[in-house]
């Protein structure tokens, strides 16, 4: 969730402000909507999820069960704005084609539905069971608009409630909320995840700049086991939306617990962003590993460095025989995701990835690739062994394939201290540039000259970086770019970037430029649906 806009306290205030804005400024509003009308057609993702209309944000108690992805998100279905959270639903055999659902929880008297996980309590441990049907427990944030309105500072409390129909409908405990609110302003969006070593249930929170560590048998009674965070990574902003999973190392027997911390404003490339923490957990506390214990402000242990990955967390209840870690995120950012220029709809999911683990020397590091499940969408392909650039080259156009919904690989052998650029563009003056200095060490995004910018003053004012963490003499790139975004994994996955953008025009070129150097085993396969 989005402090900045917990100040609204009911529709009617969100619908007085907008006409207000409009009545304002009726010529800027009447232009708006003329570019929203083509944005819908246009921009609107072919593979990532959207939802049917209005707004979405965080993605919510994710958990797989008989064959079916679940997803929820915070959703207001009265507008394209942010508004009094419902919990939407959207399901799918394979995390890429999402068929939205009846929305699954609605405002109550105890406040808006924020953010929050769901597992499925297959030992019926909550007692909420029925014999037949494993039950499906949602742990949400209620947000009362009328506590905060008041200056109260207890105002956010967590709940529970039930599904006995796969998650379809659930059923709002009566003995809510199950964790009072201690006096802290941001006190929200619980994780819930099973540690089989301690045969108990642990639900992260985020309180402030900090974590908190809850405990329970039942998943009704909880208990305050520790927190975590003061003085330690990235607080530039109110932690949000936790996420705390047991990875395994690659190529390991070694298992280490991951913290993932959401914060905004305070990311890499500033506004919403998400970082990583790895160490140990007994039971009751979590400890940073001894390569992270100076970890500080400036860091790079950054699960995305782009500027549109927030929020994001992991699917409960994956079959032990399948063993990955699904991942998925909200692909905006907080400076700007209430006045993208989409009119029916607004923002969406990134793609499913899968999160590892590895370990080189003493460090940890996260990497992340899409899902194996986007390959069988694959429809035609366009290939090239080797391509040499000197100069600016085009490499491929639509004539070639449709590059605007695709997924385009490529690799970069015996780098050289130079720098690297590539670039999507359309038949008009929308390019959207990325690339790799070596003699930095950073890679980058620049959606300056993309289209449509002027919306916000954040949109396109930057270039975004990252730092190279690999030191391969090989570069390996992977973009997966779909009408109005570009996910970008280098080195495998090592150092990822996510950014959204409005062309004006649909992309229809990829072209790359530098000095005299060989785009090897290029693949560009286009992602059809249907």
């Amino acid at each position: 969730m989005k402090n900045k806009f917990i100040f609204l306290s009911s529709c009617l205030l969100s619908t007085m402000l907008l006409f207000s804005c409009k009545d304002n400024n009726k010529e800027a509003s009447e232009k708006t909507a003329d570019i929203a009308v083509q944005s819908d057609t246009d921009f609107r993702p072919a593979f990532h999820f959207t939802p049917n209309e209005n707004w979405m944000n965080d993605p919510n108690g994710m958990f797989y069960h008989n064959g079916t992805y679940h997803l929820f998100f915070q959703y207001y279905p009265e507008g394209n704005t942010w508004g009094p959270m419902h919990w939407g639903h959207a399901i799918s055999t394979d995390m890429i084609d999402w068929e939205e659902q009846p929305i699954a929880l609605e405002p109550d008297e105890q406040g808006y539905i924020f953010s929050g996980s769901a597992v499925v309590d297959i030992e019926n441990t909550s007692g909420f069971g029925d014999g037949e049907t494993a039950p499906v427990i949602a742990m949400f944030t209620y947000h009362d608009p009328k506590g905060e309105e008041d200056g109260r500072e207890d105002y956010q409390t967590q709940a529970i409630a039930y599904s006995l129909d796969e998650g379809k409908t659930f059923t709002k405990y009566e003995g809510n909320p199950v964790i009072q609110n201690p006096g802290i302003r941001d006190f929200r969006d619980p994780k819930i995840t099973r540690d089989e070593v301690h045969d108990q249930w642990v639900m992260v929170l985020s309180a402030d700049d900090q974590t908190m560590f809850y405990i329970s048998q039942n998943l009704k009674d909880w208990n305050l086991a520790s927190e975590f965070g003061r003085g330690i990574g990235a607080h530039g902003g109110v932690w949000e939306c936790p996420d705390f999973i047991q990875m395994k190392v690659q190529g390991s027997d070694e298992k280490k617990w991951v913290l993932i911390q959401s914060l905004n404003p305070g990311g890499y490339n500033g506004g919403s962003g998400t970082q990583y923490f790895v160490g140990d957990f007994d039971g009751k506390t979590f400890t940073l590993d001894e390569s992270m214990q100076d970890l500080g402000e400036d860091h790079h242990y950054w699960l995305d460095f782009g500027k549109d990955n927030y929020a994001g967390v992991t699917w409960a209840n994956i079959p032990e025989e399948d063993g990955r870690h699904l991942f998925m995120g909200w692909m905006s950012n907080w400076q700007y995701a209430n006045e993208v220029p989409t009119e029916t709809w607004r923002s969406a999911m990134t793609i499913a990835r899968e999160l590892k683990l590895t370990k080189s020397g003493e460090t940890y590091r996260m990497i992340s690739t899409p899902v194996a499940e986007l390959q069988k969408y694959t429809g035609k392909e366009f290939t090239k062994n080797t391509t040499n650039i000197n100069g600016e080259t085009r490499i491929a156009n639509s004539e070639d394939i449709d590059i605007s919904q695709a997924v385009i690989s490529f690799e970069i052998e015996n780098l050289k201290e130079q720098e690297y650029h590539f670039s999507l563009s359309s038949e008009g003056d929308d390019v959207l540039k990325f690339g790799y200095d070596h003699n930095s060490e950073e890679f980058y995004i620049d959606r300056s000259q993309a289209g449509l910018t002027g919306f916000n003053e954040n949109f396109g004012d930057k270039i975004s970086k990252a730092p190279r963490l690999s030191k391969a003499s090989n570069l390996k790139v992977k973009a997966v770019v779909d009408n109005m975004s570009i996910e970008l994994f280098f080195d495998n996955g090592k150092t990822v970037m996510t950014e959204i953008f409005f062309p004006k025009q649909s992309i229809e070129r990829f072209s790359a430029e530098g000095n005299d150097f060989n785009l090897k085993n290029l693949n560009i396969k286009q992602v059809k649906l249907n």
